[in-house]
């Protein structure tokens, strides 16, 4: 996994042989299938690819095509800056902002680990799928 700053934007880029596992534990495939995790861009939104190999970004929360957008960013991995201050961590909303959570509000912003964030991307998309559904 390489973490950084890449200009204005914080990457977690997954090597190629997390990318499988990665996919698998924040269950990209079981919400959109077609795609596989490449890694996070600011902390809010997948960086994914297409069997053709294609990048595009879509947001964490929720994880439905409908949001999914062209990815175009040239990314030189030699050119990252680690920062150690958010090595291994990724900034969560409590209260996530689909729901109606506040992005200013410091008591909504917390700092967990990727396994962490994996539980919470599925178990808030789960939740997402049921509000939508219901």
């Amino acid at each position: 996994m390489t973490e950084g700053w890449l200009q204005d934007e914080y990457l977690v880029l997954f090597d190629e042989q997390e990318i499988k596992e990665m996919t698998e534990r924040y269950g990209v495939a079981r919400f959109v299938t077609g795609y596989e995790g490449l890694g996070l861009r600011g902390w809010d939104d997948f960086i994914l690819r297409d069997k053709e190999g294609n990048l595009f970004k879509l947001p964490t929360l929720p994880l439905s095509l409908e949001y999914l957008e062209p990815f175009s960013m040239v990314i030189e991995q030699n050119k990252i800056e680690r920062d150690e201050r958010f090595s291994g961590k990724v900034k969560w909303y409590v209260q996530p902002l689909i729901f109606g959570g506040d992005p200013q509000s410091e008591e909504n912003m917390q700092w967990i680990n990727f396994e962490q964030h994996a539980g919470a991307v599925q178990w808030w998309n789960q939740k997402y799928l049921e509000v939508k559904n219901a």
